[in-house]
């Protein structure tokens, strides 16, 4: 089968690989689409165990099931979890599943960008979605990305009527965008270095929008009836939209940090000031539990959340590199889909 094998965001070859062998409790699928997340493009995260097959956010139909599996059959279309919880262990057991070790071990074989995937049996036992009719393989491809948006809102405790500051409009800040809108959030405001992001986060719900090369926090104040946010939401590692997030939340209100920064950053924070007079609230969210995977699906089959609107490219295996690059530069893109069984 071809493989869309990663070396580094520049270096992106197509490869033949076998098809993987199935065990008893495993199925095979075929991969029909697979979104380019942005953790995919994080160098510094990967290329220390490269060359790999990327690839986590699929749509596809299962074609071979491994004795055992009484589930699933052959034809079924479905979307899969990469990585799922033991459901047994201490941090499973206090609702913390993307803690467990076992979360943080489970893959895909060898992943999405590729013809063809094994999935493990824990992976079939409890990571496995059926797709409604309704929804595509293309849509398929959010769930993953828009069950972490999910989560994260979820853990910052999002309330009816909240101002939400999304700092960062790529795919995962306007699917925050999105989801804050449909939640019921009361004035939601977006910020980028990108005017093409921010009149995207226009079209997708955001009130306002500030150029993040302007005083975030003043502008904020403008638009938001001469107060910070409830909640601020970090969607870039960027060092700069840190310290703007700390500067433009409301007393008693709330920073996410969704995105991660690249290795060894560290921000000085004011006790007293945050956190002791002002009981700021910061938080982190990390990945997603199946749980929230079927919460997510049943969002898009619902159409609360439209995401096929979001999809600007759509490549073959044989152009994965040019979708790293897009992804990569964040520049005129916004969800940037492979689809291994798309000729070239």
């Amino acid at each position: 089968m071809r493989v869309a094998m990663w070396y580094n965001n520049q270096d992106v070859r197509l490869e033949e690989m076998p098809i993987p062998k199935i065990s008893a409790g495993e199925l095979l699928v075929r991969v029909e689409a697979c979104g380019i997340c942005g953790s995919d493009v994080m160098e510094w995260y990967r290329l220390d165990r490269a060359p790999l097959v990327l690839g986590h956010e699929i749509g596809g139909q299962i074609v071979a099931v491994g004795k055992g599996v009484t589930r699933y059959q052959e034809g079924n279309r479905i979307s899969a979890a990469h990585h799922v919880p033991c459901n047994t262990c201490h941090y499973c057991l206090r609702g913390n599943h993307t803690a467990c070790e076992t979360l943080r071990r489970t893959n895909f074989d060898p992943g999405g960008f590729a013809e063809y995937l094994r999935l493990p049996a824990i992976n079939v036992d409890r990571g496995v979605f059926l797709l409604p009719d309704e929804v595509s393989y293309e849509e398929a491809t959010f769930i993953e990305p828009l069950a972490c948006v999910l989560r994260g809102q979820r853990r910052a405790r999002l309330q009816p009527d909240d101002s939400v500051l999304v700092i960062g409009s790529g795919i995962a800040g306007l699917l925050h965008v999105l989801l804050a809108g449909a939640l019921g959030a009361g004035r939601v405001i977006a910020t980028d270095i990108n005017d093409y992001r921010l009149e995207a986060a226009q079209r997708f719900g955001a009130e306002a929008t500030i150029s993040a090369r302007e005083d975030v926090p003043a502008r904020l104040r403008q638009v938001n009836q001469g107060l910070l946010a409830d909640l601020v939401i970090v969607c870039t590692g960027a060092v700069s939209a840190i310290n703007q997030a700390l500067k433009s939340v409301e007393r008693g209100g709330t920073v996410l940090f969704f995105a991660p920064t690249e290795a060894g950053i560290t921000i000085p924070v004011s006790i007293n000031e945050l956190f002791w007079r002002n009981d700021v609230t910061l938080t982190t969210s990390y990945a997603a539990s199946p749980a929230d995977y079927q919460t997510a699906l049943e969002l898009i089959r619902a159409g609360t959340v439209s995401v096929s609107q979001m999809i600007t490219h759509r490549l073959s295996l044989a152009e994965a590199g040019l979708g790293f690059q897009l992804v990569a530069e964040a520049q005129n893109s916004i969800k940037v889909i492979i689809e291994p069984q798309k000729k070239d």
